[in-house]
């Protein structure tokens, strides 16, 4: 008899769902940020989606996680921002004010958007 490959030949079906999670905090300038400032705003001084007060930002889990940085509407490019996650005293959004840029006004919003993905797949073998 010659020799043959063998194989199993299997059915099997993957499905994979990926849900996003997008939650928003809000925060309105008490002080002009001057060019060459950072502006630090802490967890305690924004507000969720309903307007109540925000007590924690939550953890950016590693890969499945990303935040955007709008000021006054307008997207703002990453680099000039730093996030730390955490409750009052230690959560915070940081934003360096690029030299030889305008200042950020008193009253100007900002707002923080944070980005979560809990992907899952499910696999069915057929028998």
């Amino acid at each position: 008899m010659a020799l043959e490959i063998i194989k199993l030949l299997v059915d099997v079906t993957t499905t994979t769902d990926v849900v996003p999670t997008v939650t928003r905090f809000f925060y309105k300038t008490t002080a002009v940020a001057l060019p060459g400032s950072t502006l630090t705003i802490d967890a305690a001084n924004f507000k969720d989606d309903n307007g109540n007060a925000v007590t924690s930002l939550p953890s950016l889990t590693s890969n499945n996680s990303y935040y955007n940085v709008y000021i006054n509407g307008v997207l703002q490019m990453k680099g000039i921002s730093t996030y730390t996650p955490g409750g009052a005293g230690v959560g915070k959004l940081q934003i360096q004010v690029p030299t030889g840029t305008i200042s950020i006004l008193v009253n100007t919003p900002i707002t923080l958007e944070i980005v979560q993905f809990a992907p899952s797949s499910a696999t069915t073998v057929a028998t």
